[in-house]
């Protein structure tokens, strides 16, 4: 389903079993196209067709098909960090860009979740680079694995830091399932070339309220939790304080 900010509602129905699809408008204020034909209830969807709602058009390509497959696999490679297989950092600010606004509109919570690995550079100083390359992707198939949701973007926004973006998630929820990838993190056996490599995770939350008017703001909050977090001995949870 697609939930524009100006009051634009479309969805799309698949009936799996017939091996079919259907657009349908859901209230937008201006109506839904379908090949520049405005829609009455439910359409049928043919391969190619062009549907309009409000400024945004979409062209309906069936799952499974070579061009589908072919942009799909584009359109992966890019907005992945190629080391950790995380989103990178462009695809998490477009997302929590378009995630606020939603959350103005909707009044849905949402939260962030911002972390550093500690002492990152010591450890590369330590045991080489290639232990540290090691780390970070061992450390995000631990996290995607144990605590990331279908719903959620899980990104590596640059070196060490990382973020997860947790929309219809309030600051408590959010909280928790910061303590718990810390715990994971740090009792985690990171070993390179036989040896346990110490790594624990300094992090930071925020959520969505008064004072946040974009996805920058939000990320401040949590990025000022981080500091917090570090000020105060490193490897623990702190939550944004106004």
């Amino acid at each position: 389903e697609f939930q524009g900010i100006s009051r634009c509602h479309l969805k799309i129905i698949l009936d799996e079993q017939q091996e079919k699809a259907f657009v349908e408008d859901t209230g937008s204020k201006n109506g839904t196209f379908l090949n520049n034909k405005k829609i009455g209830d439910r359409e049928l969807l043919n391969k190619g067709d062009i549907i309009k709602v409000g400024s945004m058009a979409f062209k309906y390509i069936p799952a499974g098909d070579p061009e589908r497959v072919a942009y799909d696999k584009l359109n992966l490679e890019a907005n992945t960090d190629l080391h950790t297989g995380c989103f990178n950092k462009s695809y998490f600010n477009n997302k929590s860009e378009l995630e606020v606004k939603k959350s103005k509109v909707t009044g849905s919570p949402l939260s962030l979740i911002l972390f550093d690995l500690d002492h990152f550079k010591n450890l590369n100083d330590n045991f080489g680079h290639d232990a540290g390359d090691y780390v970070l992707k061992e450390m995000a198939t631990v996290v995607r694995n144990n605590g990331v949701r279908e719903q959620d973007v899980f990104a590596r926004y640059g070196g060490e830091e990382f973020v997860i973006l947790l929309p219809n998630t309030n600051l408590k929820q959010s909280f928790e399932i910061a303590e718990r990838l810390r715990k994971l993190i740090e009792i985690h056996q990171f070993l390179y070339e036989s040896q346990r490599l110490p790594v624990t995770a300094s992090i930071g939350v925020a959520d969505y309220r008064r004072g946040v008017s974009s996805g920058t703001d939000l990320f401040k909050r949590a990025d000022n939790a981080v500091y917090k977090s570090k000020e105060n001995g490193r490897n623990q949870v702190q939550f944004y304080r106004e």
